[in-house]
Parts: C-alpha cells; structure tokens; sequence
C-alpha cells in the first residue's frame, strides 16, 4: 500500500495554501498570544495542506482539484 493511495490528493493549491496558513497560525496560538491548548487543532489542516488530501473531503467525494489533475 503506497502513500498515494493512503492519502489520494483532493485539494487545489490554493485550498493547501489557505489550509498551510491556517494551521501555522492556529499553532502560534499555542506558543504567543492567549497560549490556550486549543491551537493544537492547527496540526489538522497544516497537515492535510501539506499531503495534499482532505479526509473529510474523500468521504463526502469533494475535490477541489482541476479536472486535468484529478486522478
């Protein structure tokens, strides 16, 4: 069983950039400002922005990628 067909890509890059920025402010959250434990939450779509794939998006068969790059 391969990465890629653990974690198919489903996310258009704007979508993993959007994710990547969120994510890395949610976990600054952890370390400056409030400093509240809720910031870990960021870790989720830091890494689905990074994979390239979206569990969630795979259950409810959303892609956001462009129908030349689908798979």
């Amino acid at each position: 069983m391969s990465f890629a067909s653990l974690f198919p890509r489903n996310e258009h890059i704007i979508d993993r950039v959007l994710r990547v920025i969120v994510g890395i402010a949610l976990l600054a959250i952890v370390f400056v400002g409030p400093q509240t434990p809720l910031g870990w939450i960021g870790i989720v779509p830091l890494f689905t922005g990074l994979v390239g794939s979206c569990p969630l998006y795979r259950i409810t068969g959303i892609c956001t990628l462009p129908k030349s790059q689908q798979q």
